[in-house]
């Protein structure tokens, strides 16, 4: 990863830093991403690390929903670096490449499935007024579930997490 941040070198980790990045590669093969930086903390990158296993692999929502999700944010936040690793995950689950197209250029991807045009409308709404109505938050919790919707606004909130470290850092992938 580049980054404005200087990264910590696996030889000058301190054992809670080498644990960290151990469950980090364990769960996603790779610390590219936040990660790098959240070392410089290892309890933050230990608890962000683990609520981001929950939110990409554990929810209830299916993976397209997930990253749709994470697409919404990353597009609001103008994080490349979130987009680059998340698109093509989010076209292996099922995601059309112009609905994807579509997210990061913030025009609306025009879903037929009902689940995923609520959580698009469900996120493009909290990101644009950090709110909800009651209408998009009633057909939320009716076609999503509360288990799910909750998820989903959890999801939400991990991501631009990841897109605040991402940017503040400058941090890009080595392509």
């Amino acid at each position: 990863m580049k980054s404005k941040l200087p990264l910590p070198q696996e030889a000058d980790l301190t054992p809670e830093q080498k644990d960290v990045l151990a469950q980090v590669l364990r769960s996603r093969k790779s610390a590219d991403g936040p990660f790098l930086a959240w070392l410089h903390s290892p309890v933050l990158a230990d608890r962000a690390q683990r609520l981001g296993e929950f939110c990409r692999y554990q929810s209830s929502l299916s993976a397209a929903e997930s990253e749709l999700l994470i697409l919404c944010v990353a597009a609001h936040h103008d994080c490349a670096a979130e987009q680059y690793f998340h698109e093509p995950i989010a076209r292996a689950a099922g995601l059309d490449a112009a609905a994807v197209d579509a997210v990061r250029e913030r025009r609306d991807p025009g879903f037929a499935d009902g689940r995923l045009l609520t959580l698009y409308r469900m996120a493009a709404q909290l990101l644009a007024h950090n709110r909800l109505d009651d209408a998009v938050r009633d057909q939320a919790r009716q076609t999503l579930g509360e288990t799910a919707f909750v998820e989903a606004v959890g999801i939400m909130g991990y991501y631009a997490l990841v897109a605040y470290t991402l940017n503040a850092f400058e941090m890009y992938p080595d392509v």
